[in-house]
């Protein structure tokens, strides 16, 4: 049987991102990893480096599709807070690796800082925009809406246990996606 390092690489990559969701980077093993990849263990080492190099790529991977699948559309902020939970919902590891990422203290520096500020200050000057033509309201800087939206409908998706416990209903619920959309739709009101 031929061997496909472009398969293996694959495989290894996508038991990464479970590993790394599930453990966080600490607490991943890179053995599990190629367990899981029906792969050698030294074949991360040779694809990806150390398992730091693996998380990172991971991780900037992540923040890539997340950038690619949800366009900001500020003239219709409820498609827009739908779309973000969807994908969420449709990929739950995102908001685990971010988490995790986050209580990660052993280096100062964001993974993939350069395009991650990039990609969100292109959300801001598309909000910014909006807010000039008049399509929303102004009283928020477009730096802080952007990141008050993606807090209104990511923070119940990532710490579910809050959001039963204040709630009594999970993160996907209607009532709580429904206020979610009237928040959003009193903060970007027109003056």
């Amino acid at each position: 049987m031929a061997r496909d390092p472009e398969a293996t690489k694959a495989r290894l990559f996508e038991a990464a991102v479970q590993e790394f969701a599930q453990f966080g980077i600490e607490a991943a093993r890179l053995d599990r990893i190629a367990e899981k990849a029906r792969a050698n263990k030294q074949l991360i080492y040779r694809y990806f480096g150390d398992k730091r190099d693996l998380f990172d790529a991971v991780i900037a991977q992540a923040m890539n599709d997340l950038s690619q699948a949800i366009e900001v559309t500020p003239q219709d902020i409820p498609g827009y807070l739908e779309a973000i939970r969807e994908y969420h919902r449709q990929n739950p590891h995102v908001l685990r690796l971010l988490l995790w990422e986050a209580l990660d203290g052993s280096r100062p520096a964001v993974v993939a800082e350069e395009s991650r500020r990039d990609h969100y200050a292109g959300k801001t000057a598309r909000f910014a925009s909006a807010q000039q033509e008049g399509t929303i309201g102004a009283a928020i800087p477009p730096d802080i809406l952007t990141l008050i939206l993606l807090g209104l409908v990511n923070w119940p998706q990532a710490v579910p246990q809050m959001t039963e416990l204040i709630t009594g209903e999970g993160p996907g619920s209607d009532r709580l996606q429904a206020a979610t959309v009237e928040a959003a739709t009193r903060i970007t009101k027109r003056d």
